[in-house]
């Protein structure tokens, strides 16, 4: 092997340290259930962006979906026991995302809204030197938030899952606890929905939700 090949550090000595893959999240459940806090905390830390995107699509706002996704990584710890690996680790932590962002809407007896703080954040970036490079994006997100906010739980959470939580047919049917047929139907019907409100074609929705993702 080439010296060049070798991470610098270890050039010298003629060897190269092979690095670890990251532990998968199988792994790190077993862990975590141990008693291993270092688990726990990577595994959060993990699916914490999309947990919290995946609130964020169905509140329809920031303080809300703080709160469930909050309440998600709490519910996640405490069912963690529970947790019997018959779906992905993933899909469970997402149908549990999924239940706290309902019941924080049910909580505050009300659909989806575009919050004050989204606007106000809008407002506060206009006096940024570098605003102008962002505003288009933070318009059709808002827009997004709204065309989101009129559709149905039943047509807005398949949406969600897919567009945002990546998740696949089967995955957003255990979620939700309804055929793959319908889910399928539910967001074609969804994503028909959005473009019209959004004026796209039903073709472009999928990127154009992806794209509004606030998850890295």
């Amino acid at each position: 092997m080439s010296p060049l090949a070798l991470p610098v550090s270890d050039r010298q000595h003629g060897y190269a340290v092979p690095i670890a893959a990251p532990p998968d999240d199988i792994s790190l459940v077993a862990a975590a259930r141990g008693g291993d806090r270092a688990s726990l905390d990577a595994l959060l830390r993990r699916h914490y962006d999309r947990v919290y995107a995946v609130c964020r699509r169905v509140t329809g706002n920031d303080a809300d979906a703080a709160d469930a996704a909050q309440e998600s990584m709490i519910a996640i710890v405490r069912g963690l026991p529970r947790f019997d690996g018959r779906s992905s680790f993933s899909t469970w932590a997402y149908r549990i995302a999924t239940n706290a962002s309902l019941d924080e809407l049910r909580r505050r007896n009300r659909r989806p809204l575009v919050g004050l703080n989204d606007r106000e954040g809008h407002r506060a970036e206009l006096a940024d030197p570098d605003a102008g490079k962002r505003t288009e994006a933070l318009g059709d997100r808002l827009a997004l938030d709204v065309a989101l906010a009129e559709l149905s739980d039943e047509f807005r959470l398949p949406v969600v899952l897919r567009d945002v939580g990546d998740l696949d047919y089967a995955d957003i049917a255990e979620v939700l606890d309804i055929p793959i047929g319908t889910v399928k139907s539910r967001i074609a019907r969804g994503r028909a929905a959005l473009a019209i409100s959004l004026g796209q074609t039903p073709r472009n929705q999928t990127n154009h939700t992806k794209r509004q993702n606030p998850a890295p």
